[in-house]
């Protein structure tokens, strides 16, 4: 079981303060609270819902229906890779298995010390770099074996750096 961050109450209270009372303010202040933590706390909803004039499992239902948003913590790079049928044919399956091994992590999963975690989507919306993935908001495509190994290379030759200084 992954153990959550720790939530900053004064954070989450000055976004909540730019957008309370403001009518259809909602998804905007989702967003930046998600921006600025890496997920929508659960312990947030509360304050969130107070401010919006809403019943916390309205905001719940938003945080819920869009896949954008998420109750966990995610890691410093979220990695996407598509699932869509240009990415299929083009061997995305391949590609898929060689990242769960080289992430030893599977569909949904986030690392313990919250570098990466993994998911799939139906489609990134780029066929004609198939098979494709994203990192953040990069995008990667044609995508093979040595090409996957260089990319989550970089972002690991990343932390080890950044340990150094």
């Amino acid at each position: 079981m992954m153990k959550s961050k720790e939530m900053d109450r004064g954070r989450l209270e000055a976004i909540i303060g730019k957008y309370k009372d403001k009518s259809g303010a909602l998804i905007p202040l989702l967003q930046e609270v998600q921006e600025a933590f890496g997920y929508v706390p659960p312990e947030s909803i509360e304050s969130i819902a107070e401010a919006m004039n809403l019943f916390p499992s309205q905001v719940q239902g938003v945080i819920t229906f869009y896949a954008g948003f998420s109750l966990e913590p995610k890691g410093k790079y979220v990695v996407r890779v598509c699932r869509g049928t240009a990415c299929h044919v083009k061997g995305g399956r391949s590609i898929l298995r060689l990242m769960k091994r080289e992430l030893g992590l599977n569909e949904g999963e986030t690392s313990p010390d919250y570098r990466f975690s993994f998911e799939t989507v139906a489609c990134l919306g780029t066929c004609f770099l198939a098979p494709a993935m994203m990192v953040n908001k990069t995008y990667f495509g044609r995508l093979s074996p040595p090409k996957v190994a260089t990319i989550l290379g970089q972002y690991r030759k990343e932390r080890e750096e950044g340990c150094k200084a």
